[in-house]
């Protein structure tokens, strides 16, 4: 099967295609047949800072967690899916997991779950990680109907799903960004944009909530911006974050009795730990995409195999607009 694979790790790493053999489904896994991969920051880390990172995996290396495809093969044991399925999931890509950005891919069963109907592969592909990672941060801080979230940076690839997820769940949703096409990127979510850069913490809190904040602030952005969600977030409120690598001072915290969640949805994969988790948030995140409740944003730029690197190029610049996804 054709593969891009890294040969080596650093800044300025490439990918090599390279012809390598074609997988067989082990018991409980499944062979993919990838027609769509999304890039993700965490490929980029890998790529940039290799060995550096303790989920990197040996070299040469296949990258891409995410993936959309159809099955190949069943191993022994796997009851949930049989050849021709229409799938989709988050499950290689780092440790000793091969990932999407080959043709053929092997893929633990319980991480993965039948593609929404009414999603292209390209579509799907975008969704597993950053579907994942929204839905067990807002489960996690028990989102409800009728409260009130803020989510940190809704038009990037966590955020967009969470603000969608959130408005499925019932909640009033407000969320923080910058310019025209941001806003309204967000309004047709249902939300209300709120411009970081013009308006303060207090200010936000004080005309939405009328001072008393948010319920829950889901903090895509992390680093020290999650002192901002500790200001924002009410009495006894909930903060979920997917950054948290970060020296920070929890004093506002501890005094309004915040309960902090940090998501790293890598853990199945790296640790072989309830990976049907996974398996199970994708079933039920394909529901809700077939009910109308989340689609995927996608950036407009379409990128071959053979063109991993620019779409890699693409996500670090910080120009995409949604997710940036690969077509096999």
């Amino acid at each position: 099967m054709k593969a891009m694979v890294l040969n080596h790790y650093g800044p300025e790493a490439t990918f090599e295609q390279a012809d390598l053999a074609a997988p067989s489904a082990q018991p409980g896994q499944v062979v993919v047949r990838v027609e769509a991969t999304s890039i993700n920051t965490v490929d980029t880390m890998i790529r940039q800072m290799g060995k550096d990172l303790p989920l990197s995996p040996e070299l040469p290396a296949v990258l891409g967690m995410d993936f959309a495809g159809t099955i190949e093969a069943v191993g022994e044991g796997v009851t949930r899916f049989v050849p021709g399925d229409e799938v989709y999931g988050c499950a290689g890509g780092l440790a000793d997991l091969q990932g999407a950005l080959a043709e053929l891919m092997p893929a633990d069963a319980r991480l993965i779950a039948h593609k929404p109907k009414n999603l292209s592969m390209r579509e799907a592909a975008a969704l597993p990680l950053v579907g994942i990672t929204a839905f067990e941060g807002l489960q996690r801080a028990g989102v409800k109907a009728g409260q009130k979230v803020l989510v940190h940076g809704g038009t990037g690839g966590v955020g967009h799903v969470a603000v969608q997820l959130a408005r499925h769940f019932g909640a009033t949703v407000y969320s923080t960004a910058s310019g025209k096409n941001a806003f309204g990127i967000i309004e047709g979510y249902g939300a209300t944009p709120i411009d970081y850069k013009a308006e303060s913490v207090a200010d936000y809190v004080e005309a939405h909530t009328s001072g008393a904040g948010f319920d829950v602030v889901f903090d895509t952005v992390g680093g020290e911006n999650m002192t901002n969600s500790f200001d924002a977030a009410a009495l006894n409120g909930h903060v979920a974050t997917t950054v948290a690598m970060v020296d920070l001072d929890l004093t506002a915290a501890h005094f309004k009795g915040l309960s902090i969640h940090v998501v790293f949805m890598l853990i199945p994969m790296l640790h072989n730990h309830h990976r049907e988790a996974h398996g199970d948030i994708l079933a039920q995140l394909a529901r809700i995409v077939e009910q109308g409740g989340v689609k995927p944003l996608l950036d407009e730029q379409i990128f071959s195999l053979s063109e991993v690197g620019k779409a890699h190029a693409l996500l670090t610049s910080g120009q995409a607009t949604g997710k940036v996804v690969v077509e096999i």
